[in-house]
């Protein structure tokens, strides 16, 4: 597997899971841009707690960056060519969302913050 950072927005919505042992996991889809312009799609898995409630928290389309293990995979389009594909378990989701959901985003002063 490779470590990998990969930036995109979220391609529908974020769903979570249980698996057979009980343990939670949460999955989405993140659209990336591929080096050649075109989109790639990738396929993302968390088991972390903080990670999947930073993905559950996006709605479709919302900015996110990820880092975790990538696994690179191929597929057969309906055309018959052969695209690229990525499977990411992110161990780490960064995002604004929560910044804003807290009207804490970065270059707004806060009523509360204290000054020196």
């Amino acid at each position: 597997m490779i470590d990998g950072l990969i930036a995109g927005k979220i391609y529908g919505q974020a769903k979570k899971g249980v698996g057979k042992n009980g343990s939670v996991y949460v999955t989405a889809k993140v659209r990336a841009a591929g080096g050649d312009g075109e989109p790639l799609l990738v396929n993302v898995i968390t088991f972390s707690q903080s990670a999947g409630q930073a993905l559950t928290a996006l709605g479709d389309g919302e900015s996110v960056a990820l880092s975790g293990s990538l696994t690179v995979k191929v597929w057969k389009d309906r055309d018959g060519v052969i695209r690229p594909a990525l499977d990411m378990q992110a161990h780490a989701v960064l995002t604004a969302h929560p910044a804003r959901k807290q009207g804490q985003v970065a270059g707004e002063d806060s009523a509360n913050t204290p000054r020196d």
